[in-house]
């Protein structure tokens, strides 16, 4: 299973970031998939999570009403719409695949497969 994300760049405060992320090699539908982000200096940290039919997402507190999951099985692809943008916001940000059908989404060890990581950076 490879994951292939892509859209991120440099933004000013306030703008927004639609990421990609393209999953082949698998199908789609049986994973959840999730985003994570790291900072230079700081530990991998847990962005949203959303469930295999996308009935079900989860957002970390920072990004609860700013940011938002998508996904679309037909296209093989998850998103992560990221608005109101901030300059602590800036990190690479990697999606992820998890087959696990229960459990809690925000642990990263729990991942099965993993992306390259996008660049984001938000000037101030």
């Amino acid at each position: 299973v490879q994951l292939q994300a892509s859209g991120g760049g440099l933004v000013q405060a306030g703008g927004s970031l639609r990421l990609s992320c393209l999953v082949s090699g698998g199908r789609f539908s049986n994973y959840a998939m999730g985003w994570f982000r790291q900072a230079p200096g700081k530990e991998r940290e847990f962005v949203a999570a959303i469930n295999w039919n996308g009935v079900s997402t989860y957002l970390s507190d920072f990004v609860r009403g700013r940011f938002t999951i998508s996904r679309d099985n037909a296209k093989n692809t998850v998103y992560l719409q990221m608005n109101s943008l901030k300059p602590e916001d800036t990190a690479v940000y990697y999606c992820a695949a998890d087959s696990r059908t229960t459990g809690w989404l925000g642990e990263s060890s729990e991942y099965d497969y993993w992306g390259q990581g996008t660049q984001v950076t938000v000037s101030s």
